[in-house]
């Protein structure tokens, strides 16, 4: 691939998916930015708003599956411009709604919206960009795209102060349509003809892959739950519990999203160079995860540091999704990259809603002072998720935990590909035919 021509699919590629990306973290976490105005002028308590932050991740995660087939099937470009017409959308109907209702349902269409962001990005990676140089694009598309965490802090703040939450999604919900007409225009197709040699592209094929179930659980809660604190919950514990007033608050939300977005090109670089020396990702991904849980004790604990280093390392793991995808990348070939990469994406996403918004149900358990939770209620909160990380942790690095992952990667899971599939599972059913294996290589 000559220089010119790399720096034009830069332009037309890269960038074009970067920008989509960047729009979905900025929605992902503006709303820890908004929270106290969305709680004044529409009257939501704690475990609304954590309802309503989190159907982002509840949708997200729902559509993850779909949009891997879907993008295995079209392309990244069609799938990605029509789905962030209906973020549009769904950021122009909050921008005017006055009700929980109208906001939920908005903020789901938000969540659908963006729901392919990262992985259409990926998937254009794969398709358009030489393999070994994967991983560390993947580090570069978060990075950009994680300058929206960063947005969704001083700058948007600035623009609260301004205009009101209500134009600042007003003229989001214009960037975001001007986005997908961008990819849909300037993005070429390009269709990968699969292997003969490689195994069949379907999701059966990632499902019953062992290595997927040994390496998923750590990677979802520990990333997941990094979404769901600095998405929502790093606000109001650095509000109630370390007493900051609202400049300092934006200024630690500030440093956390810039920490962000070094992350994940520190991640990109350290990915590239140990997978070239022959280091497996999975190494980097279970030192991610034990600082992660470190960090979040020494907030729980309230060890006597500053406040900003843990909460840094949380920011820092929400972008081990480079080293996660990176796995990925490693464990199938790029006609399943769709797939296998929305398919973690699923555990990604469902588990920082589950997160997001049982928190919101513990923190309410507790009446407030003032406006304030006492400290032992996000103590509970922090520490039950906590307690759920050693757990996956553990099943990751112990051999019983490989053991136990390679029998569930045995069972002969069933995902329809298509009505036709429905339809003869249902024949086969009434025709008693259906033999299940017995060894570890068992397929329907």
């Amino acid at each position: 691939m000559q220089i010119s021509g790399t720096w034009r699919l830069i332009a037309r590629v890269f960038l074009p998916f970067a920008a989509g990306y960047y729009l979905s973290y900025l929605f992902r976490t503006i709303n820890a930015l908004i929270a106290s105005h969305l709680s004044s002028d529409t009257g939501l308590g704690t475990a609304e708003l954590g309802l309503l932050t989190s159907v982002y991740f509840l949708v997200f995660a729902t559509a993850q599956i779909p949009v891997g087939i879907l993008l295995d099937r079209f392309g990244p470009r069609r799938v990605q411009s029509i789905l962030l017409l209906l973020a549009a959308m769904g950021a122009g109907l909050f921008a005017v709604s006055t009700g929980f209702l109208s906001l939920l349902i908005a903020r789901a269409m938000i969540g659908l919206g963006v729901a392919a962001a990262l992985t259409a990005g990926l998937k254009s990676i794969v398709l358009w960009f030489p393999r070994e140089r994967a991983a560390l694009l993947n580090g570069y598309m978060i990075m950009l795209g994680s300058l929206g965490a960063v947005t969704a802090t001083a700058p948007a703040e600035h623009l609260l102060a301004w205009m009101g939450w209500r134009q600042l999604f007003e003229i989001l919900a214009a960037a975001t349509g001007a986005t997908a007409i961008l990819i849909y225009a300037v993005v070429p197709e390009r269709v990968i003809i699969p292997s003969t040699a490689s195994i069949p592209a379907t999701l059966r094929s990632v499902f019953g892959e062992r290595r997927f179930w040994r390496m998923a659980p750590l990677s979802a809660t520990c990333v997941g739950s990094a979404w769901s604190l600095q998405g929502l919950w790093a606000s109001p514990w650095l509000t109630d519990v370390e007493g900051l007033d609202r400049a300092s608050l934006v200024g630690q939300l500030l440093i956390m999203s810039i920490v962000l977005s070094a992350g994940a090109w520190l991640f990109g670089m350290t990915v590239h160079h140990i997978k070239r020396r022959g280091i497996g990702a999975e190494t980097i991904l279970a030192l991610v995860a034990g600082l992660f849980i470190a960090a979040e004790l020494t907030l729980i604990l309230r060890a006597p540091l500053p406040s900003v280093f843990p909460w840094s390392v949380v920011a820092i793991a929400g972008t081990a999704t480079v080293v996660s995808f990176a796995v990925m990348a490693d464990y199938f070939p790029p006609e399943l990259a769709g797939r296998a990469n929305g398919a973690l994406n699923v555990l990604h996403f469902g588990w920082a809603f589950l997160a997001q918004c049982a928190t919101g149900l513990i923190l309410e358990q507790w009446s407030s002072t003032d406006g304030h939770r006492p400290i032992q209620a996000y103590q509970v909160a922090f520490g039950l998720n906590v307690a759920l990380q050693i757990a996956a942790l553990v099943w990751f690095a112990l051999p019983w935990g490989r053991y136990l992952a390679s029998r569930i990667g045995a069972i002969p899971f069933f995902v329809p590909e298509s009505a036709f599939d429905v339809v003869e599972l249902v024949n086969s059913y009434e025709n008693s035919a259906i033999l299940i294996a017995a060894d570890d290589d068992a397929e329907w």
